[in-house]
C-alpha cells in the first residue's frame, strides 16, 4: 500500500535539492572569470597531505616543488603552506567532509597539491561522510578533471576531461530511502556546467593542434542528462570546425581503449563525472597503473592536484606506508608548476587549456 506521508518527504527531499541546484546554475551565470596568475603578488600553494599513505607521498611531492620553485619561494613570487586537518579521524570529529577551519584555509590559497583520503564505504567503521574530494570539488568549483595518459611504444597519447561537479556524484550523499524498498539517487546535468567542461575539453584540443575529440556517454538510455552532455557538445562542436569529434558509449568505449588498433585513434575524450571515474583508471591501469597518474582539478577560481589512487590504509596498518611510491603525486605536481605557468620546470606536463586570458602562456 502505498504511504502519502513517505511520498511527501521524498518530495521534500527533492526541492530542496532542486533549489540548491537552480541557486549553483545562477552562480555559474555571474561567473567572475579565471584567476590571472601574473598578476598575483605571491601565488600561495596550499599542501594538504589527506591521510593514510597521503602525508608521505605529499611530502615527497612537497620537497620536490619546495626544490624547483626556491628561487620563486625566496623572492616572495610563491608561498608553500601545509594545511593539515583532512584526516579522516579530524572529519569524523566534526561529521564533515570537509571540516569548515580547514576549508576556510583551503580558500586562502590559489592552488592546492592534495594527498588521498579516505571515503567511508558501507562496513567500515567510519559514519558514511561525504567523499572530501566530491565536496572540496563543489566548494571549489574545480568543474574540469583532467588526467593525461601517454604511452608511445603503443601509439596512446590521451587527455581526459572528466566533468567534476555534477552528474552521479555531486548529489551521492543526498539519494533518499524512501521506505525499506525504494531507494532513490540523483544525476544532474546543467547546461553551464556541461558547456565549460566540453569547451575546455575543445580548447585543449585547439591550442595543442589536436583535430579530434571524442564524446563518451549513455544517451541511448540514460536520455534526459547524458542526452544533454550530447546535445551540448554538438552544438559546441561547431565553433571548432577544424576538429573532428565523434562519440561514444561508455560500455564500448571501456573496450575501445584496449583494442591496439582503434585506441590510437582516440586523443581528448570529453565526458561526465561516473562514465570519467571508470574510464581514467581503466587508462591509467593501461599506463602502469593508478600509481603512475596524476590529476588536476581546474576552475576558474581555484585548482587542486591530486593522486588517482585512494589512501591505502592497509599500507598504513601493515606499516609500510612509509614505502608508498609517490609518483603519482610527484606527476600531479608536475601538472600543478604547468598550471602556474612555470613551464621550464614542467616539461613532462603542458597545460591542457589556454583558452582564457589569464592562462595565455608561452610554452618552454
Amino acid at each position: 500500500m502505498v504511504d502519502a506521508n513517505e511520498i511527501e518527504r521524498a518530495k521534500d527531499h527533492f526541492g530542496k535539492i532542486l533549489e540548491e541546484q537552480l541557486k549553483r546554475v545562477q552562480a555559474m551565470k555571474e561567473d567572475q572569470g579565471w584567476t590571472d596568475y601574473a598578476k598575483l603578488d605571491t601565488i600561495i600553494i596550499g599542501v594538504c597531505g589527506g591521510d593514510g599513505i597521503g602525508p608521505y607521498i605529499s611530502r615527497s611531492a612537497q620537497n620536490v616543488l619546495e626544490s624547483l620553485l626556491a628561487d620563486e619561494i625566496k623572492s616572495g613570487k610563491v608561498e608553500i603552506r601545509q594545511i593539515d586537518g583532512l584526516t579522516i579521524e579530524n572529519r569524523v570529529k566534526a561529521m564533515k567532509a570537509i571540516p569548515d577551519d580547514v576549508l576556510a584555509e583551503l580558500k586562502k590559497c590559489h592552488v592546492i597539491l592534495k594527498g588521498p583520503t579516505t571515503t567511508p564505504k558501507k562496513g567500515d567503521p567510519w559514519p558514511n561522510i561525504e567523499s572530501a574530494n566530491v565536496a572540496m570539488r563543489r566548494e571549489l568549483d574545480l568543474f574540469a578533471n583532467v588526467r593525461p595518459v601517454k604511452v608511445p611504444e603503443i601509439g596512446v597519447d590521451w587527455v581526459f576531461f572528466r566533468e567534476n561537479t555534477e552528474g552521479s556524484y555531486v548529489l551521492g550523499s543526498q539519494g533518499v530511502n524512501v521506505n525499506d524498498d525504494l531507494a532513490i539517487d540523483f544525476c544532474v546535468a546543467t547546461t553551464q556546467g556541461t558547456e565549460r567542461l566540453i569547451r575546455l575539453a575543445f580548447e585543449h584540443a585547439r591550442k595543442n593542434g589536436i583535430d579530434k575529440v571524442s564524446i563518451v556517454t549513455k544517451a541511448n538510455v540514460v536520455k534526459t542528462t547524458d542526452g544533454k552532455f550530447l546535445s551540448i557538445a554538438a552544438e559546441v562542436a561547431k565553433d571548432y570546425p577544424e576538429i573532428k569529434w565523434d562519440d561514444w558509449f561508455i560500455d564500448i568505449m571501456t573496450a575501445k581503449l584496449i583494442d591496439p588498433y582503434r585506441r590510437k585513434e582516440f586523443r581528448v575524450i570529453a565526458l561526465p563525472n561516473l562514465y570519467g571515474d571508470i574510464l581514467t583508471d581503466e587508462a591509467a591501469q593501461i599506463q602502469g597503473g593508478v600509481g603512475t597518474a596524476g590529476s588536476a582539478n581546474i576552475g576558474k577560481r581555484y585548482a587542486m592536484f591530486e593522486a588517482i589512487h585512494g589512501s591505502a590504509p592497509r599500507m598504513v596498518e601493515e606499516g609500510r606506508a612509509q614505502y608508498a611510491d609517490p609518483s603519482s603525486m610527484i606527476k600531479a605536481a608536475a601538472m600543478l608548476l604547468g598550471h602556474i605557468g612555470t613551464w621550464t620546470r614542467a616539461r613532462s606536463w603542458r597545460w591542457p587549456s589556454r583558452s582564457a586570458p589569464s592562462m595565455r602562456r608561452p610554452r618552454s
